[in-house]
């Protein structure tokens, strides 16, 4: 029972008819109508970090959720029946203001850089002990559930936060407890994103007034100044792809889905790369849109949700997603039109508009989201140059080649200041969220690839018939039918040509796609253009390849060759 008569357990359903928690006024709270005799209680977990707020919502389901920020102005209900928010100024993730502690665990093991940007431990407690004096008596919301959805790996997190829609994300994007898991979590992981707490750069050693701190150690992850929930999804995944290899298990960038003869496919890929739309397949069943893990038992997915970009959404084009977009689920960054109806063409907020949606909002869906080894990967690539094929097949040293360096063309909005596609190598397809150097996850796909046979595509879904602003973005439909004849294996029986400037193996013929488009240098009316812009994006390959020490040399002669 509630110890404190001025405390207050209420009791409501959310939209699975699990029994929601809500905790009013802290004083001396003892849940013991919620945990075993055994186990810590939620007010003493919450003491032992020295959070102590006022109010506490624990784990309210959807439709409570969907009040709350109604009633708080938080958001507003779309015409789908979905939240709709406004992130404010920023409108994606903030990567010069995301920083890992540099501590013994991590001193010798991150690949320290542009990337993951080290901070002083020292730095890192003053600056949380100024958050929880900042949340002190305040109203706050918890999510207590998990990430991987194999049980034998699977994390238990806490995330806490201010807001009561990025409770909702958090319901949407990981996986929900039981009552009985509910009864006895512990988190071994809390992510703390307050909104309305900022740094003070000169005083707290940051970038600017936003944070994003990850503290390997103590399994801590502090963020402020940021209303943009892509970050808790974000730091959760680098969480994981830290302490996954030394469990043996490859954590990956990617999503995934399975056929109905059990047959898995990953799809590699950066924001915008079409990872989300591809894997959505009404023929297939999916298991995860862009964050998984390999183990010896095959794929699993870390979340129970997708977060899709939704900018130019169709009904016809995306018919899964478009669906998903219901009660339950968030939009970010969305405009709304007359009856607060979703415009989904309209960018005048930022071109990364996004959709959170538990994963079973889409037909078919793998629940649990599992799979076996994948059958085939596929590296999914938007080059804006508009000079690789729109698919070839990779060797095992070529797919090692493409993974360490994930090229792809950086989308508008994904990042601050990105306004058009820009050209960038991004190790892993996915190195803001690797805090490992690339050879370590290379090597395990590459095993993998060996031990299980796997066949790997390179597939461009960027420009075709020129670069960006000449010409057109390939085809959904194309492809979607490259994807298909992958996956089907029918692209095997086709005829293949050797591109010596970027060492790949084209298919000349893929049903459903005009052969001249196989060939981006058909494609374009001026030749000599192509064949300086290809030039440029070989050269490009291999200055940034240099950046890798004690990479086989099979592996290097397996990319392009400079012009």
């Amino acid at each position: 029972m509630v110890k404190d008569n001025k405390a207050t357990l209420i009791e409501s359903n959310n939209l699975d008819g699990h029994k929601d928690m809500y905790i009013y006024s802290r004083r001396d709270i003892e849940l013991t109508q919620v945990y075993d005799e055994d186990t810590p209680t939620f007010s003493s977990q919450l003491d032992e970090i020295g959070i102590r707020p006022s109010i506490v919502h624990r784990n309210p389901g959807a439709k409570e959720l969907m009040h709350l920020v109604v009633k708080r102005g938080e958001g507003v209900i779309s015409s789908t029946g979905s939240v709709a928010v406004n992130t404010g100024k920023y409108t994606g993730r903030s990567p010069d203001d995301r920083f890992i502690v540099d501590d013994d665990m991590t001193h010798d093991t991150i690949d320290w850089g542009k990337i993951n940007h080290k901070f002083p431990a020292d730095k890192f407690d003053m600056l949380f002990a100024k958050m929880k004096d900042h949340v002190a008596g305040k109203e706050l919301f918890v999510f207590d559930g998990f990430v991987g959805a194999d049980e034998e790996l699977q994390m238990p997190i806490r995330v806490i936060n201010d807001r009561a829609w990025q409770s909702l994300f958090c319901n949407c994007l990981f996986i929900v407890p039981t009552e009985e898991q509910a009864r006895t979590h512990i988190p071994k992981l809390t992510i703390i994103c307050i909104n309305d707490f900022e740094a003070v750069p000169d005083v707290d050693g940051t970038e600017s007034n936003v944070f994003i701190i990850i503290n390997m150690t103590r399994k801590i992850v502090i963020i402020g100044g940021t209303k943009y929930a892509g970050e808790i999804k974000k730091s959760v995944f680098a969480v994981m792809n830290f302490l996954l290899p030394d469990l043996g298990v490859f954590p990956m960038h990617c999503s995934a889905n399975v056929g109905r003869e059990d047959n898995t496919a990953l799809f590699f890929g950066l924001s915008g790369t079409g990872k989300t739309t591809l894997s959505a397949d009404p023929d297939r069943m999916l298991i995860g849109d862009d964050e998984h893990g390999w183990s010896d038992r095959g794929t699993f997915n870390f979340e129970g949700g997708c977060y899709a970009k939704c900018i130019n959404l169709n009904k016809e084009a995306e018919p899964e997603i478009w669906d998903a977009i219901r009660p339950g689920a968030v939009l970010e960054n969305v405009v709304l039109g007359p009856g607060n109806v979703p415009d989904y063409n309209d960018n005048s907020l930022t071109e990364n508009t996004r959709a959170a949606y538990p994963l079973s909002y889409i037909p078919g869906a793998k629940i649990p989201s599992v799979g076996g080894n994948p059958h085939v990967i596929l590296f999914l690539t938007a080059d804006a140059l508009g000079v690789l094929p729109p698919i070839s097949k990779l060797t095992r040293d070529g797919a090692m080649y493409h993974f360490m360096s994930g090229y792809t063309s950086k989308l508008a909005g994904t990042e601050r200041g990105i306004k058009e596609p820009k050209s960038v190598f991004s190790e892993c397809f996915g190195a803001p969220f690797m805090p490992r150097p690339a050879s370590v996850y290379a090597k395990m796909l590459g095993e993998k690839i060996d031990r299980h046979n796997t066949t790997v595509y390179l597939i461009n879904t960027g420009w075709s018939g020129g670069p960006y602003g000449l010409g057109k973005r390939i085809s959904i439909k194309y492809s979607r039918a490259m994807v298909t004849a992958a996956l089907t294996g029918t692209i095997e029986e086709a005829p293949y040509r050797h591109d010596p400037r970027f060492n790949l193996d084209v298919p000349t013929r893929v049903k459903g796609v005009p052969t001249e488009i196989l060939d981006p240098r058909n494609t374009w009316e001026h030749k000599k253009s192509y064949d300086a812009a290809a030039n440029k994006l070989a050269d490009m390959f291999v200055k940034n390849f240099t950046k890798f020490s004690q990479v086989p040399a099979s592996v290097i002669d397996a990319g392009p060759s400079p012009a």
